[in-house]
């Protein structure tokens, strides 16, 4: 007895030492992927009824019915998929993987009520799961979906190109891609819904998934030697980049999600495109927002801290200790509590950044990371550490550990069958909302291949710059006057209600020649300041004005219109308020 005794406290130490984050990876991993799985049609225990290749967003179909399929969180499941495939992880994905490309070809198909094919039907979000058109209200169009189809599907076409099979990435996958894409690279500067299909503005996350797809798709059309669309893909990328800036807010340190107004901004949006268009490729890159980039971190800071008070079961937590996350500090759907997803991203983002870190052999502080990097280290100078410093040593170590608490969060708020729902209460933990969230599972497993050190497929995010001239796009021929230009930030003070945003048309090309469907939206990240950037021809007297969209109506500021004349050089700042 005395001898079992010992063994059962070794054995306890030994669980301690281990950990919680290494004992509920253990026994989370193979029921998120089981459980992920049966929710993939035909033959998922819990998706009867959906097609081959249809993911359902969760088997719930009251408060609330989850059991369609969306564009965004099917993209985001096959690409966690496709990258075990591809990585040799699950060699036995092949057939789902090729079910999938198949029921997305369908998909596309579909007329639905943004449209068909041809006309806007790509920007629909969800449809039902026997692969016909979803025709009830919703906020459409949600642009982020053809953008993440797509970038799934390169990834896998280009393992494809690799193993000899090109015939079948050429004639099969690229007709899928290519119309994603076109439909990125015409529609990227139009309002859009966001992920969480509530504000119809611009989107951080659209923004950058978009611009990603667009690197990733021009590279693999140069390999199929489908030359015709590169020039155009890579112009729109780079306008992209361009427009991917303007939501870092720099009062505030952190990304704004959304353009729309009447709320923060601080969003879990801004996470979930750390991690979605990571690349270790490009370091610590902060014009892609690169998980380990100082605007990044800053943002990651800022974020969590936004939930401190809102959730009781975030009580008493010291600031360098994990904490539950949401979407949004304001979120009141299904009364506004932590989602499993947002939390786990919180860990993977940080888990991506140590990848990075370790790989280049040192990590730097700035300025705009130094509150960040505080939480570990009270007074941190700014500066750079390699690895045979102490500094990067302790700080790398506070940093797995802030991670693996994330983790540990979403451990002890899951239930003992490893269910993961979409929510889980703001007071005390239990699972809410829709159950066996299909996202949930993959953002499970995603987070715990990145604390594995997994590194997905570079989408060519290494090595970019922005361009010296930012032009927005007219319907994706991209284009801009010729000569002398200078770039012009307009500032307007304006009041919106949720859901409103302010655009501004002018004149001039670059302006939109007057267009109001055309017209460039404003950043309101400095709300109720609207702003944005413009490149005008130089030395030209331009007339323009400022427009208002809500739920589809237009309003026009008063007359006369506005007037500027730009100089021969340099930039300019106008500063108006709304008439």
């Amino acid at each position: 007895m005395r001898l079992l005794a010992v063994s059962v406290f070794l054995a306890t130490l030994l669980a301690s030492a281990l950990g919680t984050v290494d004992t509920f990876i253990v026994s989370e991993a193979p029921i998120a992927k089981a459980n992920l799985l049966a929710n993939i049609g035909p033959s998922g225990s819990k998706s009867q009824g959906a097609k081959a290749g249809v993911v359902i967003a969760s088997p719930s179909t009251t408060n609330p019915n989850y059991l369609y399929t969306w564009t965004r969180d099917s993209s985001l499941v096959f690409k966690l998929l496709i990258d075990q495939y591809t990585n040799g992880v699950d060699t036995s994905l092949r057939g789902q993987i090729d079910n999938f490309v198949a029921a997305e070809a369908v998909l596309q198909q579909v007329s639905n009520p943004s449209g068909s094919v041809s006309s806007g039907g790509l920007g629909e979000p969800k449809f039902n799961i026997d692969e016909t058109a979803f025709t009830g209200a919703w906020g459409r169009p949600q642009r982020d979906g053809p953008a993440l189809r797509s970038t799934a599907l390169i990834t896998y076409a280009n393992w494809l190109i690799k193993n000899g099979n090109t015939s079948y990435a050429q004639n099969t996958i690229w007709p899928i891609i290519k119309l994603d894409l076109d439909y990125v690279a015409g529609n990227w500067n139009q309002s859009t819904f966001d992920l969480w299909e509530e504000v119809s503005s611009s989107s951080f996350f659209t923004t950058a998934v978009q611009h990603a797809s667009l690197r990733a798709g021009s590279a693999l059309a140069t390999t199929l030697g489908q030359t015709s669309v590169v020039s155009n893909y890579n112009t729109q990328a780079a306008n992209l980049l361009c427009f991917l800036q303007s939501y870092w807010n720099p009062g505030g340190g952190y990304i704004t999600a959304n353009t729309g107004g009447g709320r923060s901004g601080k969003d879990a949006n801004t996470v979930l495109t750390s991690i979605h268009t990571f690349d270790a490729s490009a370091g610590c890159d902060v014009t892609t927002f690169q998980p380990c980039s100082d605007k990044a971190l800053a943002n990651l800071l800022v974020y969590v801290n936004s939930f401190r008070s809102v959730y009781s079961i975030n009580s008493g937590l010291g600031t360098n200790v994990a904490a539950a996350t949401g979407r949004y500090p304001e979120d009141s759907y299904q009364g506004g509590n932590p989602w499993y997803l947002t939390t786990l991203a919180v860990a993977e983002q940080l888990y991506d950044a140590l990848i990075v870190w370790n790989k280049q052999g040192n990590l730097t502080v700035t300025a705009t990371s130094q509150p960040f990097f505080s939480l570990f280290q009270s007074g941190i100078a700014t500066g750079t550490f390699t690895s045979t410093s102490t500094t990067f040593t302790s700080l790398t170590s506070a940093i797995k550990t802030y991670a693996d608490g994330f983790v540990n969060v979403v451990a002890q708020y899951t239930p003992s069958n490893g269910g993961l729902a979409e929510q889980y209460s703001r007071s005390t933990g239990a699972p809410l909302s829709a159950v066996d969230l299909t996202w949930s599972y993959a953002s499970a497993l995603s987070a715990f291949a990145a604390r594995d050190g997994f590194v997905p497929a570079s989408w060519g995010a290494a090595g970019l710059t922005l361009p010296s001239s930012c032009q927005s796009n007219s319907g994706g021929g991209g284009g801009g006057s010729s000569g002398a230009t200078v770039a012009v930030t307009f500032n307007v003070q304006a009041t919106t209600v949720f859901g409103e945003n302010i655009y501004i048309t002018g004149s001039v090309s670059a302006l939109q020649n007057w267009s109001p469907d055309n017209s460039i939206i404003l950043s309101a990240a400095n709300y109720p300041t609207w702003s944005a950037t413009i490149n005008l021809p130089a030395s030209t007297t331009i007339q323009y004005k400022y427009i208002r969209k809500f739920n589809g109506a237009v309003t026009w500021e008063s007359d006369p219109n506005m007037q500027i004349t730009t100089p021969a050089s340099g930039t300019f700042t106008e500063s108006d308020t709304w008439r």
